[in-house]
């Protein structure tokens, strides 16, 4: 064998495991499309990014979450990863909203200020009801978090921005304080 032939099958081999990462996201950007597993506008966590699907590209997606930013998600991790797809079946979005109030303020009763001031937005969905769980208990305070379903799906970033300034006008109103 020459040096030529060598150096050649050297740089085949290079430019195959090269290509062989492009050639997977391409691959799985074809199964996205016709499988359609997720779709533009839906509500998507993978690993530790989750947001709205953008766009569903040949090598890649872009996920826009929740603090606006968008992330450039291979389409090789989009399948092989796990992956939550919140409107699959058409079901609604979660929001969370978070509040905290003062340890000895009854926490029972912020339960019940979250719940209820979660339930009388337009946009949180009867079914499943709202909820308020505690998340955090720390010295001076509890955390709270109220997880509510919004409908339709796409206004879920809108909805949590919404429940958390009426969290805290409900808050404020029976004198219980945000910390």
């Amino acid at each position: 064998m020459t040096k030529v032939t060598i150096i050649v099958g050297a740089l085949s081999v290079g430019v195959g495991f090269g290509l062989q990462n492009i050639f997977n996201n391409f691959i799985s950007g074809l199964i996205l499309l016709f499988e359609r597993t997720i779709s533009i506008g839906d509500i998507i966590q993978i690993g530790d990014a989750s947001g709205v699907v953008e766009r569903i590209g040949i090598r890649a997606s872009i996920i826009r979450t929740t603090n606006g930013s968008e992330v450039i998600v291979p389409n090789g991790q989009l399948i092989s990863d796990r992956l939550i797809n919140w409107d699959l079946f058409q079901s609604p979005a979660r929001c969370r909203a978070a509040g905290c109030g003062g340890a000895g303020k009854r926490p029972q009763r912020v339960r019940e200020i979250l719940e209820r001031t979660a339930a009388a937005h337009p946009a949180v969905a009867k079914e499943p009801p709202p909820q308020a769980l505690v998340t955090n208990l720390g010295p001076n305070s509890i955390t709270f978090e109220v997880r509510a379903w919004t409908e339709p799906s796409d206004q879920w970033m809108q909805v949590r921005s919404e429940l958390a300034i009426a969290v805290n006008a409900a808050l404020t109103a029976e004198k219980i304080a945000m910390k």
